[in-house]
C-alpha cells in the first residue's frame, strides 16, 4: 500500500477555482506534495526540475491542452510513466479516444468527489492510505 503523504501531484487546469477544490480534496484523502500549473506549458516547466507521481489535468486549457501535455509526458523518458488523469467535463468521445491512444492512465467526471477522485488515483497505483 502506497501512502498518499509520499506521493507527489501536478494539478493543471485554467480555473483556480477547480485546482482549489481538486487540492483541498487531495488533502483530505491524505496527500501534502500538491503543485499546480494554469496550463500544460506550465506544467512542463514544472515538470523539468519537479517530477511528480501523479499528474491530474484538464482537457480544455489555453497555451497547451491536457491531450498536448499528455503527448508530451509520455514522450519524454523522464516522465513517460507518470501517472496521468484526464479531467472531463463534456469531453467528446473523439477527445477521450485519442486520451487512451495517448496513454491516459483514467478520467475523473467533474464534478468529483474524494471517493471517486481516490477510486480514479487507486485504479492507477493500488491501494493509497492517508497515514
Amino acid at each position: 500500500m502506497i501512502s498518499a503523504s509520499s506521493m507527489s501531484v501536478l494539478l493543471v487546469d485554467d480555473q483556480t477555482s477547480i485546482r482549489s477544490i481538486l487540492r483541498n480534496t487531495l488533502s483530505q484523502i491524505g496527500f501534502v506534495q500538491i503543485a499546480g500549473a494554469r496550463n500544460g506549458l506550465e506544467a512542463l516547466e514544472h515538470l523539468k526540475s519537479n517530477p511528480v507521481h501523479l499528474i491530474i489535468s484538464d482537457f480544455n486549457m489555453p497555451d497547451m491542452d491536457g491531450l498536448e501535455l499528455l503527448k508530451a509526458v509520455r514522450s519524454n523518458v523522464r516522465t513517460a510513466k507518470t501517472g496521468f488523469i484526464m479531467l472531463t467535463g463534456q469531453a467528446s468521445k473523439d477527445l477521450v479516444q485519442q486520451a487512451i491512444a495517448e496513454g491516459v492512465n483514467n478520467f475523473l467526471a467533474k464534478p468529483f468527489t474524494a471517493s471517486s477522485l481516490k477510486s480514479r488515483i487507486e485504479a492507477v497505483f493500488g491501494p493509497i492510505s492517508s497515514v
